[in-house]
């Protein structure tokens, strides 16, 4: 075949008319022409762009079933094979398509079959083994299965064997045990270790009984990774940790028990790239297991002795808080040392045992970058010291840590993030930080955005005065007029500075109308005759017009900032009115328009503003009744109900709407707040019961926003949860 019959079909397409993941897929032709080009480095950049536009990032679209016959054509004629069979079988797998044809990607790979098999015979053994890959990935089992079985029989090759055993537990998982007998059992002993590796994959993946022998198996493989290194299924890459993650998502006594066992002789591995692959497998069980920091804690630990592990085991330390206590000696002892490794450990310190860390933070702040952030971070109240019923309290208080903390903001070049998190310490602890307000003072000019926050939060009452006035007195000309007037505000109580800067602010434009609304909101209905006709003014078109208004022109469409801009301006108008009617056509509009996948936090805000309304929100029920059957905005729009139409709704059909968006990891935290207004009382016996498996269960409840602590972000939730359910308050 030559490239004109390739091609010959290429150009009679509508491809303008067709979508791939940055639009039109008018560029498609070109990229398909460029595979074949004799120039390695265009062919190349045409490739890469190609999975950019018609594979991006595992999605496939319109455009991509459209362009699978060229790979696959150019595969057979022996142009670049290999990668175009490895681009197909991406495209074979994609569990993601965008079009409004579902299966029609899988199937047009599927077309190609009778192009791709013949190469699984092809005399280079990479072809082979992309060609099996391809092959199997389209789930063909009745065509593909005969073939990949003859090819067993023959092939010599380790990685094409490995593939080949992969692909058919893929297209039959009751075939696995075959494989483990043959590859697994006395019969296979000559197996290659990849071939091995693959087989005990394959046990996973079909859900068999995992045994001390594959316990031993994989143990003895280790380090695993080099294994897979050639090898193209990519959730596979870390065989360990893929295991741990298997057995676990089992949800069984035993099956935990053999995941944490692997993790455990893992660690205890001769081999540092053995033990780092099982600190990486100890980091995922933790991340997803509540019974993992328990069990793996003091293993992990023993690590942090090893020179040549305690760098990968402190990234899992790090993420235990309270259930690292095992760790706390070793971890003490490497915080005294020196160096980035004393830092982390100190980090590490910060959660496990605040009172043991704060100490040797202020023995040492200059060189604790990483520890003092932890620290700042410790309590979630910011700088205005704001908390949740089960936050965490503030990092620990120490004379000598505070002077430590002023020693730092007489230099004059820390580092801007060490300026903030120096700042966040003191604002966590208040007045008992009042010493530092001469410090804070002197640095105004250095550092005056940490100081116009930190400054209103550690000033005592006798020292306010003479703080607003070196403020009204020092060079703020290029810091934000919102944070001058909020400081002066939180100082004194006087709000004419802030209420020329929020005016300021709204007429300046978009940038910064949430911040300027939030604050008019708060400075009470005194302010209103200034504010109103400023905040109405800083409404975007679209908020301006009612919904469903008829229009002259077309109304500009909101981007999620201004979505955001409008909503707390609904929300101040309210406040300081005291009048819903101008925040609920606001609210309304905004609602309607946040519906798209991209929109999730504008939902979620504009539902909790209409939830403020009270029951004079109730004209917003119909389009809070329509939030309800996504996920993501479920447990506002339930909560939000509950409140504007108490009476008027199904307070059961509420309830299992929050209980939705806590299971399935969408907002938990949400649906946590509706369980508080609605009554643990008030749930039927089935949501109780999935409530109680929230709280009780082994899979953590994943919290968005948390993604580098969540551990701690789960057990926060478990506490809470537990609280009000009234049920036990424990570890386990």
């Amino acid at each position: 075949m030559d490239l004109a019959q390739i091609f010959a079909d290429l150009d009679a397409q509508p491809w303008a008319d067709r979508e791939h993941a940055y639009g039109s897929a008018d560029d498609v032709p070109g990229q398909l022409r460029a595979l074949a080009s004799d120039d390695a480095e265009e062919a190349e950049e045409a490739l890469y762009e190609l999975y950019g536009n018609i594979v991006h990032q595992g999605s496939v679209y319109e455009a991509t079933a459209h362009a699978v016959p060229y790979p696959a054509r150019l595969a057979a004629a022996g142009i670049r094979p290999a990668d175009m069979l490895v681009l197909l079988g991406c495209v074979a797998e994609s569990e993601d398509e965008r079009s409004d044809t579902p299966g029609a990607c899988r199937a047009a790979v599927t077309a190609q079959l009778p192009l791709i098999l013949p190469l699984i015979e092809s005399a280079d053994s990479s072809v082979r083994q992309a060609a099996v890959w391809a092959a199997a990935r389209t789930g063909a089992a009745e065509q593909v299965l005969p073939v990949l079985r003859r090819c067993w029989e023959g092939e010599l090759d380790p990685l094409v064997r490995a593939e080949v055993l992969a692909g058919s537990v893929w297209l039959d998982p009751a075939g696995a045990g075959e494989f483990e007998t043959a590859v697994l059992g006395g019969n296979g002993v000559g197996e290659a270790a990849s071939v091995r590796l693959a087989a005990l994959l394959a046990c996973v993946d079909a859900d068999l009984a995992w045994t001390p022998v594959h316990h031993d198996a994989l143990i003895s493989l280790l380090p695993a990774g080099p294994l897979v290194a050639g090898r193209f299924d990519m959730e596979q890459s870390e065989p360990l940790r893929y295991v741990v993650e298997r057995l676990l998502d089992r949800d069984t006594d035993e099956a935990r028990e053999a995941a944490f066992s692997l993790v455990d002789a893992g660690l205890r591995h001769p081999d540092a790239d053995a033990r780092a692959e099982a600190v990486a497998g100890a980091e995922h069980a933790c991340d997803v297991s509540r019974a993992a920091p328990d069990r793996l804690a003091g293993p992990v630990a023993a690590l942090l002795a090893d020179p040549a592990s305690a760098s990968p085991a402190l990234s899992v330390v790090t993420r235990l808080g309270e259930y690292a206590a095992p760790a706390v000696p070793a971890l003490t002892a490497l915080a005294t040392g020196g160096g980035e490794l004393a830092d982390r450990a100190l980090a590490a310190l910060v959660t496990a045992a605040p009172d043991v860390a704060a100490p040797l933070l202020a023995a040492d702040l200059p060189a604790r970058p990483q520890a003092l952030g932890a620290a700042a971070k410790t309590h979630p109240g910011g700088w205005a010291g704001t908390v949740r019923e089960g936050d965490p309290a503030p990092f620990p208080y120490l004379p000598e840590l505070l002077d430590a903390v002023r020693a730092r903001f007489a230099d004059s070049d820390i580092a801007w993030n060490e300026s903030i998190h120096l700042g966040l310490l003191l604002a966590a602890w208040g007045q008992r930080a009042a010493a530092a307000v001469p410090d804070l003072l002197a640095a105004i000019d250095r550092y005056p955005f940490v100081v116009l926050r930190a400054l209103p939060a550690v000033c005592p009452p006798d020292e306010r005065d003479r703080a607003a006035a070196a403020l009204r007195a020092a060079d703020l000309g290029e810091q934000s007029p919102l944070d001058v007037g909020s400081a002066l505000h939180r100082l004194t109580g006087e709000p004419e500075t802030l209420v020329r800067a929020i005016v300021d602010t709204l007429v300046a434009g978009p940038r910064d109308v949430v911040e300027a609304a939030r604050l008019a909101g708060e400075l009470g209905s005194s302010q209103a005759p200034v504010l109103l006709p400023y905040l109405r003014a800083a409404l975007s078109e679209a908020a301006r017009k009612p919904p469903g208004s008829a229009t002259g022109a077309a109304v500009e469409t909101r981007n999620n900032p201004r979505l955001d801009g409008d909503t707390e301006t609904a929300r101040a108008l309210w406040l300081l009115t005291g009048s819903a009617d101008e925040a609920l056509p606001i609210i309304a509009g905004v609602l309607e328009e946040a519906d798209g996948d991209w929109t999730r936090w504008q939902n979620v805000r504009a539902a909790r503003a209409a939830g403020a309304l009270g029951e004079r929100g109730r004209p917003l029920a119909p389009l809070l009744e329509r939030k309800l059957a996504h996920r993501d905005h479920a447990a506002a729009a339930a909560l939000a109900l509950l409140a504007v139409d108490p009476a008027g709704q199904d307070h059961t059909k509420l309830a299992d709407a929050a209980l939705i968006s806590a299971e399935t990891n969408a907002d938990p935290q949400s649906a946590l707040d509706f369980l508080r207004a609605y009554g643990a009382d008030n749930l039927t016996p089935a949501q109780l019961r999935r409530w109680t498996d929230l709280a009780e269960r082994d899979a953590h409840v994943f919290i968005p926003g948390f993604s580098q602590e969540p551990v701690r972000a789960d057990a926060r939730f478990r506490k809470e949860a537990r609280a009000l359910l009234g049920t036990r308050e424990s570890k386990g």
